[in-house]
């Protein structure tokens, strides 16, 4: 079986083209999914640090949403205007993936992506503010996650140690770009790749796994 670590980040807009991408390949291949997160900026000084000024962070930000949606198979999931009327600053990932992991540690890799990918839904669709943690605890509850359980342990040492052992692992690969995706353990594909590549990654995987087994 092939082992796929998928680094990623709540507000990556690439991330959200790769997710689902890679949910339709792993049906049809022996593929484990193990996420990890990757938090881009992890607080407001870190984006004005990156971008200058948060007015410039979202401006920049929306430029590659806008990359995005041309290169989406579903461009109406990518709503630019409606992030660019929101009130809110435009938010760090980092609550997004404390929440994640701490779904992950009650119900699994498969609960994380589930709820990773309905984060990046309210973001990039609808357009709700994902470093509030009453929008978060919503998205769990509709998941089966019981809310009482995630806000407490998404806040405790456990998951933030979880977390920046996932920024350890990236670093350990040199991984500094998201999507990143870690293939058992040896090979790093740092890139977004379209379904057709993913298709003749995993069958390249596959027939390759299968010649090792055979001779």
């Amino acid at each position: 079986m092939t082992k796929i670590e998928f680094f990623h980040d709540a507000v990556c807009g690439w991330c959200y083209l790769l997710s689902p991408r890679l949910r339709r390949i792993a049906t049809k291949y022996q593929i484990e999914i193990e996420h990890r997160s990757f938090v881009l900026q992890r607080t407001r000084a870190e984006m004005v640090a990156r971008f200058g000024s948060m007015e410039s962070a979202k401006t920049e930000i929306l430029n590659h949403w806008q990359q995005c949606k041309e290169q989406s198979e579903t461009p109406e999931k990518i709503n630019i205007q409606g992030m660019r009327r929101a009130q809110f600053e435009y938010p760090s990932g980092l609550n997004a993936a404390l929440a994640a992991k701490a779904v992950e540690a009650i119900a699994g890799h498969q609960a994380h992506w589930d709820f990773f990918d309905a984060v990046q839904n309210t973001h990039l669709q609808l357009n709700q503010n994902i470093a509030d943690i009453n929008v978060l605890l919503a998205l769990a509850e509709g998941l089966g996650i019981s809310t009482t359980t995630l806000f407490e342990l998404m806040f405790s040492q456990r998951i933030q140690d979880a977390v920046s052992a996932d920024n350890v692992r990236a670093r350990q690969f040199h991984i500094r770009s998201i999507p990143s995706l870690l293939i058992n353990g040896t090979q790093v594909v740092s890139q977004t790749l379209t379904e057709p590549m993913l298709e003749k990654l995993f069958s390249d995987l596959s027939i390759k796994t299968l010649e090792e087994t055979t001779s």
